[in-house]
């Protein structure tokens, strides 16, 4: 009996010794869980607050006064941007017909020259012509001569201030006109030839003679004061006055014989 209380007093002793560590151990854990739980509940907790502590703080408004000194600022700045636009484009406007004039003006002048250039080919090409017709200040021949002579002086005038007539005084010219550009090429006061050596005509009993490539006839008596031989040794020039051509001697100025003019 003894024996069996000794026993049971060590079985009993060996269940308490290792019932007392797992039941110690098992607090401990225990206690850790809550630990940790409330760690994490704090965590939770302290979150919400460090994301309501960071969210941005609304913007507030600004005053109507300085709202309506801004909007006075940018009425203020809006004319002087429209004077700026406006003056941009006044300056490119005027680049724009600076540029149109110049090039108008280079196309005028290349105009002009090409003008001037096809003015002196039709010149040239008449020139020619007449050359090749026998305004080559070629001799008469003895016969030829005397025909010349001839006609001219039946032509001649006794008192030619009343045998002579001017253009109006026989109602107008009405013969042949010679171009601008040919005229100040050959005829006027600064382009004197002499009749004689041209190709020369009696037509109607009229004197007839041809210069660069025109036939000119005097339907005029020439003075009685001009020398005897004057369309061989005096020079002449054609000119175009008073509506009317007339032909000048420039040893005796001032006496202009009416002339007609056919191509």
């Amino acid at each position: 009996m003894k024996m069996i209380a000794i026993t049971s007093t060590a079985i009993l002793s060996l269940i308490l010794g290792v019932a007392v560590p797992a039941y110690a151990q098992h607090e401990e854990h225990g206690d850790k869980q809550d630990h940790g739980k409330q760690q994490q509940g704090g965590h939770e907790r302290g979150q919400p607050e460090q994301q309501h502590a960071q969210k941005p703080q609304p913007q507030h408004a600004q005053p109507q006064g300085q709202q309506r000194q801004q909007q006075t600022q940018r009425d203020q700045q809006q004319p002087q941007h429209n004077q700026q636009q406006h003056a941009q484009q006044q300056r490119q406007e005027q680049n724009d017909h600076q540029q149109r004039a110049q090039q108008q003006q280079r196309q005028d002048q290349n105009d002009r020259q090409q003008h001037a250039q096809q003015q002196q080919d039709r010149n040239d090409h008449y020139t020619r012509s007449a050359q090749g017709r026998g305004n080559d200040g070629r001799q008469y021949s003895p016969q030829q001569q005397r025909v010349q002579r001839s006609a001219w002086q039946q032509h001649r005038s006794q008192n030619w201030q009343s045998d002579h007539r001017n253009w109006q005084q026989r109602g107008g010219y009405r013969g042949y006109r010679v171009p601008e550009y040919r005229y100040r090429g050959y005829f006027g006061p600064s382009h004197g030839f002499r009749i004689g050596g041209l190709p020369f005509l009696v037509v109607g009993g009229y004197p007839r003679f041809q210069y660069q490539g025109y036939w000119i006839s005097a339907v005029d008596p020439w003075p009685s004061g001009w020398g005897d031989d004057w369309y061989d040794n005096d020079d002449v020039y054609v000119s175009y006055e008073d509506n009317g051509y007339y032909m000048y001697n420039r040893s005796y100025p001032g006496q202009g014989i009416a002339i007609n003019i056919t191509f």
